[in-house]
């Protein structure tokens, strides 16, 4: 018996010993190897790198003063550098090397999103790094990195609720900070539509008023100029800003700005619809879709998409569109959906751009050469299989486990819960795991994942910080480490050390170790838990 319970506390120093040897990186580096000594980084340091780099060296200096308050300088001689910055060309895209010993730190990249991701780690080391003085110690080690998806995103929906240049500038930050490399961005739905768009003013005027508990909000958007800044910001930290312009459901702030767009709707959701079958309809949303081209350099525009059957009823009594229908032989309100998104697709490839749609669309006929499709109904894998069959790439974005508002912990009162059914951050991040490798050569086609915050229930940024962290470090390895490298225990004692970063930062955090922070109440006439029918 002594020697089994020796064998025991044996058994569980290695393993404590292996958690400590573990970097304080998420996500977790795909190779590293600790080596002897440590680092000391003071006030100023100098840096040397390659003229490519340039513009993200900037990045660096800044990222480098405004939170560690160390002044970077750049040195012409090698060995005046503390910091040395390379080009390797045997690195793959988004890859890195970072090197920390004794008396340098060196990174490697091929690309400026290698060398972010680069320095986001480098970032990470630092921020819990031990300080003695003015000076860090950062422990010597040699990783080697790079992405499992290339898709690895967070979408927020401004719609329902508006947060604001600068939450969103810093939620751009934190995704620099765990690598995640796409932002989609939900601008147009029900309540509010946020997005400036010159030619036609008054789908901010008046699109722009209300959210979704009160439909008497004062005005809320974005102006170009404010577009803009974000953008060149998300690029600066390698995130490309990807617009979703909800269409043909999913219309009514549009339909309430210009009457004449609309399709109709029911008592629950008016004006619903874009009209399907009047031609001033699809030129509006050219000429909308082309200024909002000019303003993103991404190559893809989100249309939607999705549940258009919560309003086209109003189809079947709409003269204009039963004449569609004969005209161009549409069976069903489905079909007439189909033949609304593959003409704005159409518009969209005319500027020399792919289109992003949700689930429904699969039978659309799309091309799937300039066709993203996103999974998101878990609950309808079919999808997901038809999607593959047809030749489609796909981002993986189910209600389960990746809808951050889906509540994190049972007892949770005010986030969307599935039957019983809700989000921990253990199965965010055990997502996209080994059963993966199921799709067969299939898995080619699959971009990533993404996470989304819908944000009914998101009435502030103490409720939006609630919602996405600490789940956001989950999905963050998810998205970049293969599942059979991943190790929910040592994910626990980094993120533990990383909930204290959330507190510096003023967050309102989940604490999924002490639960410690309360949840924040959502006020509204009728209070009542959001649960979806899983029947």
């Amino acid at each position: 018996m002594k020697h089994r319970l020796t064998g025991t506390f044996l058994l569980l120093f290695l393993l404590m010993q292996s958690v400590e040897a573990q970097v304080a990186i998420i996500p977790r580096p795909q190779q590293q190897e600790a080596r002897k000594g440590k680092f000391i980084l003071g006030r100023n340091i100098g840096i040397i790198s390659d003229p490519y780099f340039d513009p993200t060296i900037v990045y660096f200096k800044k990222l480098l003063l405004g939170r560690f308050g160390i002044s970077a300088y750049a040195v012409t001689k090698v060995d005046e550098a503390q910091v040395r910055v390379s080009w390797d060309k045997t690195l793959e895209h988004e890859a890195y090397r970072l090197q920390i010993d004794p008396t340098h730190i060196r990174i490697y990249a091929s690309d400026k999103s290698g060398l972010v991701n680069g320095i986001a780690s480098l970032d990470q080391l630092l921020s819990v790094a031990a300080q003695r003085g003015d000076q860090r110690e950062l422990d010597a080690v040699d990783i080697k990195d790079k992405a499992q998806f290339a898709w690895r995103g967070f979408m927020l929906d401004e719609s329902r609720h508006f947060f604001g240049k600068e939450k969103v500038k810093s939620l751009l930050d934190w995704m620099a900070f765990y690598k995640l490399n796409k932002f989609h961005w939900h601008l147009t739905d029900e309540p509010a539509w946020r997005l400036s768009i010159q030619r036609y003013p008054w789908l901010i005027q008046i699109g722009g008023i209300g959210n979704y508990f009160d439909p008497y909000a004062g005005v809320q958007y974005y102006t170009q100029n404010d577009i803009s800044e974000i953008i060149a910001y998300a690029d600066e930290r390698n995130i490309e800003v990807i617009p979703e312009i909800d269409m043909p459901g999913h219309a009514t702030a549009a339909n309430r700005a210009y009457p004449f767009l609309s399709g109709g709707g029911n008592e629950k959701h008016p004006d619903f619809t874009f009209h399907p079958a009047k031609n001033t309809t699809y030129s509006f949303l050219t000429h909308v879709l082309r200024e909002v081209k000019a303003l993103f350099p991404s190559t893809y525009i989100h249309l939607g998409g999705d549940e258009v059957a919560f309003g086209s009823d109003a189809w079947n009594n709409d003269r204009q569109v039963q004449e569609l229908k004969k005209a161009e032989g549409l069976k069903s309100n489905k079909e007439v959906e189909a033949y609304f998104i593959r003409r704005m697709a159409d518009s969209v490839a005319r500027i020399n751009g792919k289109i992003i749609v949700w689930d429904e669309m699969v039978e659309a006929q799309l091309n799937p050469a300039k066709t993203v499709m996103m999974w998101w109904r878990h609950d309808k894998p079919e999808q997901l299989n038809k999607i593959l069959e047809k030749g489609y790439q796909a981002i993986l974005t189910p209600r389960l486990p990746l809808y951050f508002d889906f509540v994190q912990q049972e007892n949770h009162r005010y986030g969307r819960k599935w039957g019983k059914g809700f989000n921990p951050i253990q199965d965010v991040y055990n997502f996209a795991g080994e059963q993966l490798d199921s799709l067969g050569g299939r898995r080619k086609q699959l971009l990533g994942i993404q996470a989304n915050l819908w944000t009914e229930t998101v009435t502030n940024n103490n409720r939006l910080d609630y919602l996405v962290f600490p789940r956001i470090a989950a999905l963050a390895e998810a998205a970049w480490t293969p599942g059979k490298q991943r190790n929910f225990d040592q994910f626990s004692h980094v993120l533990k050390q990383h909930l204290a970063l959330y507190r510096e930062q003023g967050l309102y955090y989940f604490d999924p170790f002490q639960d410690s922070n309360p949840e924040p109440v959502v006020m509204k006439k009728a209070q009542k838990q959001y649960i979806d029918s899983p029947n």
